[in-house]
């Protein structure tokens, strides 16, 4: 347990370091131009991803994301206790990548986002993403279990694209990039119904491998 928990919080860290930090170099280097900035920030996050998980999977399953994680455990993976210090280690390193990013890039370390991100588009946009990518991981895994580095981080470098909320697809996530002024950022107001949006697509994908896929 204490190897799979070290394992999400690094994996956590470079994830959402990753995130931020490409969002501000994006930026900065895009001369106003949102569309190149979020190129350059969804190919840094699927690359990470494909790395991280390759690197972690054989240790904690480098889920790195509590939607995933709650999933996991519904699946028989793990235990409750171990899930709730899952999550809290999730989010802590999370924050802590986060915060680095900013270190890095000379900027204040404590920030509060002020990225508006609301309505029921983007809710539903963060349902679908979600869905998506539990679906990715748990037939990938079933399937091709040795695919599943590529395929979510190919899902995520489509669903940036194709959903109106370009993807959070994670609680853990959510709640650090409230936590920075930056391309990447959330109002901390709008975090709640995107986590809500999130947990409810990962368990609908729960739903759903289990009622159709149960037997395949």
């Amino acid at each position: 347990m204490i190897q799979r928990l070290w394992a999400e919080a690094l994996g956590s860290f470079f994830l959402f370091a990753t995130v931020v930090g490409s969002g501000i170099m994006a930026e900065r280097l895009a001369g106003g131009n949102v569309a190149v900035a979020l190129i350059g920030n969804t190919l840094a996050t699927a690359a990470i991803l494909y790395v991280l998980i390759t690197m972690l999977a054989p240790v904690s399953g480098a889920h790195f994301n509590p939607a995933v994680s709650l999933v996991a455990r519904l699946q028989g993976d793990g235990s409750w206790k171990g899930l709730g210090a899952t999550i809290a280690v999730q989010i802590l390193a999370g924050i802590a990548g986060v915060w680095t990013a900013h270190a890095m890039f000379d900027l204040p370390i404590l920030q509060a986002s002020t990225h508006i991100r609301t309505g029921p588009g983007q809710w539903l946009g963060e349902f679908v993403a979600t869905f998506g990518l539990v679906m990715t991981i748990l037939l990938t895994v079933r399937h091709r279990a040795e695919a599943v580095p590529l395929s979510v981080a190919l899902y995520i470098t489509a669903a940036y694209w194709f959903t109106s909320s370009t993807s959070f697809a994670n609680p853990a996530i959510t709640i650090a990039r409230s936590l920075s002024d930056s391309f990447a950022g959330i109002a901390p107001a709008d975090v709640p119904a995107f986590i809500a949006a999130q947990f409810a697509g990962a368990l609908a994908a729960h739903g759903f491998e289990r009622g159709i896929f149960k037997q395949s």
